[in-house]
């Protein structure tokens, strides 16, 4: 959409937005006469505060005195947002002052993986899923009744927020929604594209559900798992890759199971690294509680056909449809880096020619026939730091800001006093 189109169509703000290291939307509105070409800055350490507003001494923020950054919009984003009137919303990229693209910010590094995988000759096509808890002011769940598993209309919904949501965010990409396991979790489907596009809609995605529930009173949260009754929320990633001539070169009816030697080599590369790409796709503490026996959430190493207690589904559909289904993933995860850790394990599998496993035989959640994935940030952060390969792809800078970041994250829950303890110990001892 052009500047001259949003004029005519009543639009005199836009919003320019990017995402930072943990996937939060930051950004500025300014006038569509204002719109700058070269730019805006921002101090990097925007990229390094907590959820609290702390900054975190990454290299590069405070110890160098809070540097600028220049954000540039992407014009080719440009959308006008269907719920304020007259705002449009455009994404944007980080950039040095000098002009050089900023390594840590998450588009740029999941450009960087696409091109990777693009020296093999590939495109990746990812298809998000996305589950989210909607909450009350006063904490409790939206919708609390017990079993509304995959129901439709007032019985789970009685607001009609679902379908309100796909209504208003159509212009992702919407394909559908539900109703999921829990007591007010809900999941939206947006459909496939190539992998930034896709993230792109994911992060717009993400932002937007919670845009839209707080114009309710409501709190829509990604949080891996909020509640210690519930199971938690997923973000799962459905892959394939097309050659040149826009070929989904994983189907092959003459191979085991219809899929090709590339496919068998990607599921390969995503086993391989999967240690390591819990530290992006599961990036929180919150998010190993999601994992035990019986979630849903898969904590073991392994695929399956059309296997949901996997952590790599291979759905049924062969042809163009022919496809992985990642499930490592929790909604908690920044959109960019989950998809960029996965394309970036498909280039190195393919690459390297990885073999995976045999594949899972029915119902799963046995670590005597597979082995279990980090079951603590701490130990995915290790995962991370020691997969030499992949960060070589993601970047180094990138993944140094990522460790020391998270590992600050570590450090300041480990000193935290939780409810837990105060009412394990404060009575008694």
């Amino acid at each position: 959409m052009t500047v001259e189109r949003l004029r005519q169509a009543g639009v005199d703000i836009v919003r320019i937005c990017y995402p930072d290291l943990i996937g939060v939307e930051r950004g500025k509105d300014v006038f569509l006469d204002s719109l700058p070409e070269h730019g805006l800055t921002f101090c990097q350490a925007v990229y390094y505060t907590s959820p609290q507003a702390d900054v975190v001494p990454v290299p590069g923020g405070l110890d160098r005195g809070l540097p600028d950054i220049v954000v540039r919009p992407d014009l080719a984003t440009l959308a006008v947002l269907p719920w304020q009137d007259g705002v449009a919303h455009c994404l944007a990229d980080a950039y040095w002052p000098d002009g050089r693209p900023f390594p840590e910010d998450p588009r740029q590094v999941l450009r960087a993986a696409i091109a990777r995988l693009g020296e093999l000759g590939l495109t990746a096509v990812a298809g998000p899923e996305l589950e989210y808890f909607l909450i009350n002011p006063d904490g409790t769940r939206y919708d609390g009744g017990p079993g509304n598993v995959y129901v439709v209309g007032n019985k789970g919904d009685q607001g009609g927020h679902l379908i309100a949501t796909m209504r208003a965010l159509k212009w992702l990409g919407v394909t559908m929604g539900c109703h999921e396991f829990s007591p007010g979790q809900f999941e939206i489907n947006l459909t496939h594209s190539e992998a930034l596009d896709a993230a792109d809609r994911a992060f717009r995605l993400k932002s937007a559900v919670k845009e839209l529930a707080r114009r309710d009173g409501l709190n829509a949260t990604f949080m891996a798992r909020p509640f210690n009754d519930e199971g938690g929320s997923g973000f799962h990633v459905h892959l394939s890759c097309l050659d040149a001539e826009g070929r989904n070169v994983f189907d092959d009816p003459a191979s085991p199971y219809g899929l090709s030697r590339t496919a068998r080599h990607a599921i390969g590369g995503v086993i391989a690294h999967a240690p390591a790409l819990a530290a992006l796709l599961n990036p929180t503490i919150n998010s190993y509680k999601r994992f035990g026996p019986d979630t849903l959430a898969p904590w073991l190493n392994d695929w399956g056909l059309d296997n949901r207690s996997a952590m790599i589904r291979i759905p049924p559909e062969r042809g163009d449809a022919a496809r992985l289904e990642v499930r490592l993933g929790d909604a908690s995860a920044n959109p960019y880096l989950g998809i960029a850790a996965l394309v970036a394990a498909l280039y190195l599998g393919i690459r390297d020619k990885a073999e995976p496993p045999e594949p899972l035989e029915g119902y799963g959640y046995d670590p005597e026939r597979s082995p279990t994935l980090p079951m603590t940030l701490p130990a995915a952060l290790d995962a991370f730091e020691a997969d030499a390969e992949l960060a070589e792809v993601l970047g180094k800078e990138f993944t140094a800001a990522f460790l020391s970041y998270k590992r600050d994250e570590v450090e300041r829950f480990s000193r935290h006093v939780t409810d837990w303890e105060l009412r394990e110990y404060a009575y008694h001892l």
